[in-house]
């Protein structure tokens, strides 16, 4: 067993579990404008504590809005009869030395790499640095929210609370060149990217800000059609108030931005637009063999990126290194999702059924 030093360790040991094997989570960053945002990412959970996000150099945004705006949530969700455990911390970005972040990203997915390469071997796609070339957002987490099972979500949760004396680490220091342009993903109308989830029964994640102005994302009970967007089936524990700016993410497949209110039986969101879609996001063999004007786009963002930096294009290593002991629990709970999710017959959807 590693020898964690997390502040929050007395905590009950299926809270503990999960934190140190979750592999994925859905994450919350604001937006300049006080959106919040949520995207399902891989996470890993550090020795002291920290729980750690990586997003590629070639698709920065969630490190810019995290540089303005470090509050941040994370939803982790584990299997039936698992806690459900809800985070809001103080993130920091590190893109300092982007080759020391692949060198400290390979070994955290080296377990379980098979898992999401698509049946692509690490030979075969060591030349994706539009994927390899990391960002890191360290989370240090501020409140512990947890719920004994998705059974239990009705209910207030359980609570913990980082001492009020925390010092919250900081950012790298922002290159000193503007961010480059966001790549033009057009999306579907949102209309026909509604209908597209709903047809596959994709899971529902809302997210808003809760009174400390933290992006809490958190599963719906069930989610229907509506004429200008969804009616929704949200637990009576969510942690808060069902009001505001909004983004409703069906697990990055799509994700709708627009306003909720309460409403008999649940909510009502009324959507504005939708985001764009990476297709890396919504086709994983993408990932290592995308189309010829997704891999220029990339690979062109890559490049402004590395060089606002003054950085050069991270070495990849010619074989996977060793997996850390994270990874190995990690990968663990990775075989069991994929049991799990055969077993329901839902092999692409990535997140349990919940009943």
């Amino acid at each position: 067993m590693p020898d964690y030093r997390e502040p929050y360790g007395d905590l009950p040991a299926p809270v503990l579990d999960l934190i140190r094997s979750a592999g994925l989570a859905e994450f919350a960053t604001v937006s300049g404008a006080g959106l919040p945002i949520d995207t399902p990412v891989g996470c890993f959970h550090e020795l002291d504590g920290r729980i750690s996000v990586a997003t590629g150099v070639s698709y920065p945004a969630k490190a810019e809005r995290v540089r303005r705006n470090h509050r941040v949530g994370l939803l982790m969700e584990g299997f039936p009869g698992e806690p459900v455990v809800l985070v809001a911390g103080m993130g920091a970005v590190h893109d300092a030395d982007l080759q020391a972040n692949v060198d400290r990203y390979l070994p955290e997915i080296a377990a379980y790499f098979d898992n999401f390469a698509a049946g692509y071997s690490y030979a075969q796609t060591r030349d994706s640095v539009h994927y390899w070339a990391k960002l890191f957002i360290d989370v240090s987490v501020r409140t512990i929210w947890w719920w004994d099972d998705w059974s239990q979500v009705e209910r207030l949760p359980h609570r913990w609370d980082a001492p009020s004396n925390t010092v919250w680490p900081a950012s790298d220091p922002a290159p000193a060149v503007p961010a480059s342009v966001p790549l033009d993903w057009s999306p579907l109308p949102w209309r026909d990217q509604a209908a597209e989830v709903m047809a596959e029964g994709l899971p529902a994640h809302l997210t808003l800000l809760d009174a400390d102005g933290f992006p809490l994302p958190f599963r719906a009970r069930a989610v229907a059609r509506t004429e200008d967007g969804f009616a929704l089936d949200l637990p009576a524990g969510v942690p808060w108030r069902v009001e505001g700016k909004a983004t409703l993410c069906f697990i990055a497949r799509a994700t709708f931005v627009g306003t909720v209110q309460a409403a008999p039986g649940g909510a009502r969101f009324t959507v504005e637009r939708a985001l764009p879609v990476m297709p890396i996001v919504s086709d994983l063999s993408a990932i290592w063999s995308p189309t010829s004007e997704a891999r220029r786009k990339l690979s062109e963002r890559l490049a402004a990126e590395l060089a606002r930096r003054g950085q050069p294009v991270p070495v990849m290593p010619q074989e996977m290194p060793a997996p850390t002991g994270g990874s190995l629990l990690r990968a663990e709970r990775s075989r069991k999702l994929y049991a799990e999710l055969a077993r329901q017959g839902d092999g692409g959807a990535l997140y349990i059924k919940q009943d």
